[in-house]
């Protein structure tokens, strides 16, 4: 696919794994406040750098300088569909990947403010999903925005549609977690 010129290729990683109850749990990061993207929650990634052989080496690379999960810890199940964003500019190349967490997240402060481990059930809950009109600095008018709640954060934007397309085919099995 031909990556329009005036965006960004970025990749991220979508994890997934078991925790010790058996349960499936998404891995999102809440990003520092510094960046365009600071203060949202992610998945581990960012840009494409000119030393990246392809974007799921980007999405590799990142993953391990923000969160310190190494390539061994990563068995990369598929290529998800891409997403853009609109007010940054950023077409990001989503790979699914179960992982082996670490017993203690090792991130990158400067990048990560926390690493959270959130059950696929918590994100199908209903009660954490919800709309509200938002003005966002670079917007014309204000939006309707959809979104889930994950503890005091806010999921939404291209994470959010990442999940939110990801999470029945999860749920549904397609993949061995």
């Amino acid at each position: 696919m031909t990556i329009p010129p005036t965006l960004r290729e970025s990749a991220v990683l979508v994890p997934v794994f078991r925790d010790a109850a058996g349960e499936a749990n998404l891995v999102l990061v809440h990003r520092s406040s510094y960046g365009v993207h600071g203060g949202q929650l992610a998945f581990p990634g960012g840009k494409r750098e000119s030393a990246d052989a392809s974007l799921l080496a980007t999405a590799l690379r990142e993953t391990e300088e923000e969160i310190g999960l190494p390539r061994a810890a990563i068995d990369v199940l598929a290529a998800l569909p891409p997403v853009y964003t609109r007010s940054s500019g950023f077409h990001i190349a989503p790979f699914l990947a179960r992982i082996s967490p670490p017993p203690t997240w090792h991130y990158q402060p400067t990048e990560i403010a926390e690493v959270l481990q959130v059950p696929l059930s918590h994100l199908a809950d209903p009660a954490n999903a919800g709309q509200e009109s938002w003005q966002l600095p670079g917007w014309p008018a204000p939006e309707l925005v959809d979104f889930g709640r994950v503890g005091p954060h806010y999921l939404w934007g291209a994470t959010y549609r990442i999940v939110h397309a990801l999470l029945p085919r999860l749920l549904a099995g397609e993949w061995e977690l």
